[in-house]
Order: C-alpha cells, then structure tokens, then sequence
C-alpha cells in the first residue's frame, strides 16, 4: 500500500477493525518513510452486476457513481459523509443481495430516490429533478405538492400516499 504523503511501499499496520456490517476491515496504517497515518479498507470482491442503461448499453457496476450522486445532491445539507457511505453500501449490497446478472438502471436510480427521501427531502428534490428530467415547473410542483402533503397529512394525505403507492412511489404520472 502506497503512503498518500510521500508514496513510499513501506509501512506497518497500527489497528485493524471490522466495519458495522462486518464486510469491511478498516485498517489503520501508518509509513515508515514519513511516519503519516492513514486508514485503508479492505472489502471482499463479489461478483457485480452489468447495469443495462436506458439505451440499452450494458456497463459494469460503479459505486463511486452512486456516491457522487449522493454526494451533489446532499452538497451543502446537514448530511454527514459517513452517512452518505452508509447509504451507498446499503444500495450496493442490496442490488448484490438480488443476485441478478444485469440490473436497470432504473432499479438503481429509484433506490437511490427512496434511500435520499428517508435521508433529506432537499437532497432528495435535487436529485428527483436530475433524475426524473423534470420538462416543466408543473412536475417540479407536482413532487413538490407530494412532499408536502406527506409532511403535513390532511384528510386525503393517506389516499394520495396510497395512490402514489400504486403507481411506483411518482406523485403524478409521468407523461
């Protein structure tokens, strides 16, 4: 393992721990060279998915991908790092945890949606009007209006939520 400071090859392992869900060991090293500490993760390497993309090319997964989503769309919320990464391994696990060989990209995207609802509901707008190429103000509203009412339940909010339900989670359809 290369040091970050002065590149050197030669360091020595100072800690090693298991991470929450015991699919990583955190590593604390430190060099040798320049006496730097730093942290490295050692994860398994299983088997990902190809995510067939809405024109139909075919890539292999990247989970940095979904971090940098997470990532501008919680850009400057009070959403920690450790947070983010959280929620990008629980996404990642669960499209390994189908088994599948190829996944959509759509699959990813929705989970992504859900795990920002729970997550911050700005986030999850910013991200919403990437994703879902918001053409107009009114499906701006329109998600916007679905936010609302789940905050605020009037006496229509559980059939709206029901409704919203049945339709894959969209408060409108989209055209």
């Amino acid at each position: 393992m290369k040091c970050p400071g002065c590149r050197a090859l030669n360091n020595r392992v100072i800690d090693s721990r298991l991470g929450k869900e015991a699919d990583v060991i955190r590593r604390r090293r430190e060099c040798e060279s320049c006496t730097r500490r730093f942290t490295t993760y050692e994860r398994i390497e299983e088997y990902l998915p190809l995510i067939v993309k809405k024109d139909g090319r075919r890539e292999p997964f990247d989970r940095l991908k979904i971090l940098a989503g997470l990532t501008k769309a919680c850009e400057k919320r009070p959403v920690g790092a450790e947070q983010i990464a959280t929620t990008v391994d629980s996404i990642e696990r669960a499209i390994l945890d189908r088994g599948d060989k190829e996944v959509v990209s759509t699959a990813i995207g929705e989970a992504v949606m859900a795990s920002l609802h729970a997550l911050d509901t700005v986030a999850y707008v910013r991200f919403a009007s990437v994703y879902r190429s918001f053409q107009d103000i009114d499906e701006f509203m329109g998600e916007l209006e679905g936010l609302l009412r789940e905050r605020r339940p009037g006496p229509g909010a559980v059939k709206d939520r029901a409704a919203r339900k049945a339709s894959g989670g969209r408060s409108r359809p989209r055209p």
